[in-house]
């Protein structure tokens, strides 16, 4: 009896017509081809940044810190528009992080993402190895993103850290989804609460917290 001729197996690369089906890291010449053709924007932007990878970006000289006499307690379900307070340093001024210290910062470049590329900002390893972490959960960019990216900044050392407009501060590599997003970022119907953000902004999760309490409940 022969044997069953095997049924072929579509290469995943051409399903989908023809649209890859994972996402892949874009590498320096990637990232450079995208940033000639203006599907990514970063500005300013220095040659010099490009990585392996990712992109180096800088630390704008704006911060919000949080006023701690102002509130009880921080109430995620209720609007604080005193709970933080936006402060901005001169060129060579140095803002103290002292250890067990939060603030917000943001990146010195303003980014914009098309609607089938994600993007994650990480810290760099030289100011982990200090104690200084840039983000606590912001780390996704989603597609369709545009603005400066607010950082989550900690310290974790017993010491405080000194931190300078213009420094180095973190990195952003690129991700090519497997097609674009039906509704990136910024879309009408999502309420995206930080498109367009150009300073460090406060959480808007209250915002979330009232228009769910707006809808009627499903029996």
């Amino acid at each position: 009896m022969p044997s069953a001729t095997p049924t072929p197996v579509a290469d995943s690369a051409s399903t989908a017509g023809d649209r890859p089906t994972h996402m892949s890291v874009l590498s320096d010449r990637d990232i450079r081809t995208a940033l000639e053709a203006g599907e990514i924007g970063i500005r300013p932007y220095d040659p010099a940044d490009l990585q392996p990878s990712s992109v180096d970006l800088h630390l704008d000289r704006s911060f919000r810190v949080f006023r701690n006499n102002r509130y009880p307690y921080i109430d995620v379900r209720a609007p604080q528009p005193d709970l933080t307070e936006l402060l901005r340093i001169a060129d060579d001024e140095p803002f103290i992080l002292h250890p067990g210290e939060f603030v917000l910062g943001q990146t010195l470049e303003w980014v914009e993402l098309p609607d089938d590329i994600v993007a994650r900002l990480e810290g760099r390893s030289s100011l982990g190895r200090l104690g200084l972490l840039i983000h606590s959960t912001a780390g996704y960019v989603d597609p369709g993103w545009k603005g400066n990216l607010t950082l989550e900044l900690s310290n974790v050392a017993n010491l405080p850290i000194a931190l300078y407009y213009g420094m180095s501060i973190g990195q952003i590599s690129f991700f090519k989804m497997s097609s674009a997003a039906e509704r990136p970022y910024g879309s009408p119907e999502l309420g995206s609460k930080y498109q367009g953000q150009s300073e460090p902004t406060a959480s808007a999760f209250h915002r979330e917290s009232t228009s769910r309490a707006a809808e009627p409940s499903e029996r």
